[in-house]
């Protein structure tokens, strides 16, 4: 069996969606007949960790169905082996591995995103998520240097091509993103044109603020499952599954057909209008 793809969801600010957006494409992918595995590295929040049980629970309670990565936490006091050592277990098993970390400065996060294929960082749509990445100038808003962790990721790919002559595909996912054009909206994006030029990351529209994904999370439910468990998807509801198509094609992921499987559920299925 080839290596599976590694694919890192990493922010050292908390808030981002990032546990959110790592779900949901998870279980898109598994959706599409994939077979993924998922890794959370907070072993104190949990909040990867919990979304899939909650999950469990919901398929147990309705009876039904749902696409499912196989999921763990992984507790260095706890694991009876490193976490490289367990990644390479699940990447001889798995076609995709999808890894949530901390949102917090972490050896483990750091050691995952050196062995990344993509890595993913969801940041809010606002000047001070922006900074965790490039510094701006307060009056010209322009970038005047990349910051503490566009150096974290810089060593991350030094020590990736090092180790294996391996690339990271860094990819910043502009989550929260709001409805109306405004000139906030095109200050940040016109910022991260220019960070990502210098810095090498690809910039990907993520995931609206909405309510429905604060109001799935305790059944463990994506967007992929109202019609499985019966809900309306209203207008609202078929533009996001909408943006969590595109979020998963942006992605780019390579050798993997994501078209749908024999007796799968491909996500151009689950996810179109």
């Amino acid at each position: 069996m080839s290596r599976a793809h590694l694919i890192v969801f990493a922010n050292e600010k908390g808030g981002s969606g990032k546990s959110t957006t790592a779900v949901h494409v998870a279980v898109a992918l598994a959706a599409a007949g994939r077979r993924v595995a998922g890794i959370d590295l907070d072993s104190r929040q949990r909040t990867f960790a919990r979304y899939i049980e909650n999950r469990e629970a919901t398929m147990r309670r309705e009876g039904v169905q749902l696409p499912m990565p196989r999921h763990e936490t992984f507790d260095p006091m706890k694991s009876a082996q490193p976490l490289t050592e367990r990644l390479d277990e699940l990447m001889g098993q798995y076609e995709i591995v999808v890894i949530d970390t901390p949102g917090r400065d972490d050896v483990h996060a750091r050691a995952a995103i050196e062995r990344a294929d993509t890595l993913v960082t969801p940041i809010n749509d606002s000047f001070i998520d922006l900074d965790l990445i490039g510094q701006v100038d307060p009056v010209t808003y322009a970038i005047k240097r990349p910051s503490f962790y566009a150096e974290v990721v810089w060593e991350a790919r030094k020590v990736r091509a090092r180790t294996d002559g391996g690339t990271v595909d860094w990819v910043v996912l502009r989550n929260r993103l709001q409805h109306l054009e405004a000139r906030n909206m095109r200050r940040v994006a016109a910022a991260l044109g220019d960070l990502s030029r210098r810095v090498g990351f690809r910039v990907i529209p993520g995931l609206s603020e909405r309510v429905i994904y604060r109001e799935l999370f305790p059944k463990g439910l994506t967007l992929l499952d109202l019609k499985a468990i019966g809900e309306d998807a209203g207008i609202a509801h078929i533009a996001a599954r909408q943006e969590l198509r595109e979020l998963v094609a942006s992605l780019a992921l390579p050798d993997l057909n994501l078209a749908e499987k024999p007796g799968s559920h491909g996500p151009l299925e689950m996810v179109a209008p």
